[in-house]
This record gives C-alpha cells, structure tokens and sequence, in this order.
C-alpha cells in the first residue's frame, strides 16, 4: 500500500533542500571573495558596493555589488538597506579573514571545490569498484585539505593535544625524535617543531609534491635545521627508535591500517608514543547523523574511500569509522595501552603505547 504524501513534511523538506542548494551555490561566490581579497578588504570598516571595490585593488563595481548581496544573502556579511552599504562582524571575520583563527574556513570552500571536480573519477569508481590516486582526485586536493586541517592544528596541536600524552610534553622539551607519518604539506611537523626546538622531526608522505611543498615550506620557516621531509609510504619508512609518532588525520585513509599500525610499533623506540588523531565519530552509524557526521561521510565517499581502495589491502575505514574500530586496528599492531587522551568537536586523539 503506497504510503501518503504528507504535505507538511513534504514542504519542511523542501525548505531544507533550499537551505542546502543555497549554501552549495555559495562555494565559487566565497572562494571569489577570499582570491579577491574582498572578504578582508570589508574587514577595514563598512563600504559601499563602489568603495569596496576600490578597497580591494580596483575591481569592477557593479560584480563586487552582486557579489556582496550573494554573501549578505548567505548571512556570510551584512547589508544595510538604509545607507547601502555592508559590513563583515567580528564573528564573520573568525570564519572568513582571521586565518589563525580554530574556525577560519577558506580551506572548506577548496575542499568542497576539489571534490567536485574530482566527481567523474569518484563516479567511476563506484562502477569498477577501485580508487582514485592521492593527488590525482583534483588539481591540489593536497593543498585543499592542508588549509582545510590548518586552523584546528595551529589551535590545538601545541596546547591540547600533546600536553594530553603522558609524558610526551617533557621528552619534546628535552630532545627527542619524532616521526610525523602521512604529514601532506607540512603544517603539523612545522608547528611541533616551532614549539619544541630541542627535538628533531621527520614528516614522512607517499606524495611527493606534498613533500616538496612542505620543504619549501619549512625553509621559509627557518626550519631545515631540524626538520626534514621524505617520500615514504607508512611501511616503507626505514628509521627507527622514534620517541613519538604522529598521525594527523590520515589513518582511515590508507590502504592498510592494520599492517601500518604493525610498522609503527617496530619504528618506536622502546617506551615511544603513537599519537593518532582521527575525526571524532560515533562508533554507530546512526550517532554520526549530525552536521560533522554529514560533513565527514561525504568528504569520506569523495576522498578517503576511494585513496585507501587505490592502496595495497584497499581496507577504506572511511573517515566515520568511530573509536572502537580503530582501537581494534591499532591494537592488531602490538599496542597494549590504548586511550583516549583528549577530543574536541571534530577529533579524538588515541595515544597507543
């Protein structure tokens, strides 16, 4: 018997489905204002359409004028109907000019943008059943989510998460060896190695031109002393006696976890630290029904299913594989002591010894 049409959820649907198609129409609009500098130029004060044009380096008035109502529209600034002009709050500015900021999110609009042009090889995929190639998803899909974890790693790798392993913080102070595996550009071998001079890093990546980009990144930072960048998959990394290993993000998307998880156990030194940080996930389903869990199953089915099912094993954990599955893995690797040192609304951080 065919269910009845309800016309209230039906129209409640509909509105949802009107919020959502705005807020993907609001990805090239947004990623327009960040490349122009608009969004940065109407953090000086209000102006209008014309004076924001001059502002930021004398664009056309009447596409910056479209382009501001698009964004007051978005909520993403705001508009004054009275004097006709639009202004960006200190709130707006976290999330669109303040790049240190835990919730600026410049790096989302180009994560979103590379998923979309990585959609033809994605859709395949789901034909033959195989992967799509880190790096060849979209034209920098490493650069994209390099800005896409920055800000949560420049808020929180220095003043949560390492303080929250035990006896971590001390060694780093002293001098130790660290090994940041699967480190993409480079931004979280950088900032440990800013906080704890004393110590030696070594960011490990099976993607070269991640690698060469966190190379020049780290001469820019004055770093090269004592940071250094190899082409190395999880497995294939030949040093050992690390005091700490970190993984940023990156387990659920290889190939092998459980194999990896092994290696990392022969890597450390005697008494070292595994440091995995992974999206906070539920271990159901249905827990991760929410506006992270929404956010990370699609980037997962873009991104990280198709880079592990590229790999040797293809185990593709998905981004939303919760804790309980990965204890399970990182314990298959010779890990005793597992826990979980600390989380924050988009991550858990194990600590494996």
């Amino acid at each position: 018997m065919a269910q009845a049409l309800d016309e209230t959820r039906l129209n409640d649907f509909v509105g949802k489905m009107l919020g959502d198609l705005g807020g993907a129409m609001s990805v090239p609009t947004a990623r327009l204002g960040f490349r122009l500098g608009l969004f940065d130029a109407l953090a000086k004060g209000p102006a209008s359409a014309g004076e924001l044009a001059a502002r930021a380096g004398g664009l056309h008035e009447r596409y910056v004028r479209e382009w501001s109502l698009a964004q007051s529209a978005n909520g993403f600034i705001n508009y004054d109907p009275a004097s006709e002009t639009f202004s960006i709050s200190p709130e707006q500015a976290m999330v669109f000019c303040v790049e240190d900021s835990p919730v600026y999110l410049r790096g989302a609009f180009e994560l979103i943008a590379a998923m979309i042009e990585a959609e033809a090889k994605v859709e395949e995929c789901f034909r033959n059943g195989r992967g799509v190639r880190w790096g060849d998803h979209a034209g920098c899909l490493f650069c994209a989510t390099g800005a896409f974890f920055r800000p949560g790693y420049v808020n929180s790798i220095v003043q949560q998460w390492i303080p929250s392993l035990n006896g971590v913080e001390d060694v780093l102070r002293k001098g130790g060896t660290v090994a940041d595996v699967g480190c993409g550009v480079g931004f979280s071998t950088l900032l440990m190695a800013e906080a704890f001079p004393n110590s030696n890093f070594i960011g490990f990546d099976f993607h070269q031109p991640s690698v060469e980009e966190a190379r020049r990144h780290a001469a820019s930072h004055g770093l090269s002393d004592r940071v250094r960048f190899e082409v190395a998959a999880a497995k294939e990394i030949t040093q050992t006696g690390f005091d700490l290993i970190t993984m940023y993000d990156c387990l659920h998307d290889m190939g092998d976890p459980a194999g990896c998880a092994a290696h990392m156990r022969r890597i450390l030194a005697s008494g070292g630290t595994w440091m995995v940080v992974e999206p906070n996930a539920a271990d159901t389903p249905i827990a991760n029904m929410n506006p992270v869990g929404r956010m990370f199953y699609n980037a997962s089915t873009m991104i990280c299913v198709p880079t592990s099912l590229d790999q040797e094993v293809g185990a593709a954990m998905g981004a939303q594989a919760g804790e309980a599955k990965l204890t399970q893995v990182i314990r298959s690797g010779g890990f005793t002591e597992i826990r979980r040192a600390t989380e924050g609304p988009f991550n858990m951080v194990l600590e494996a010894r």
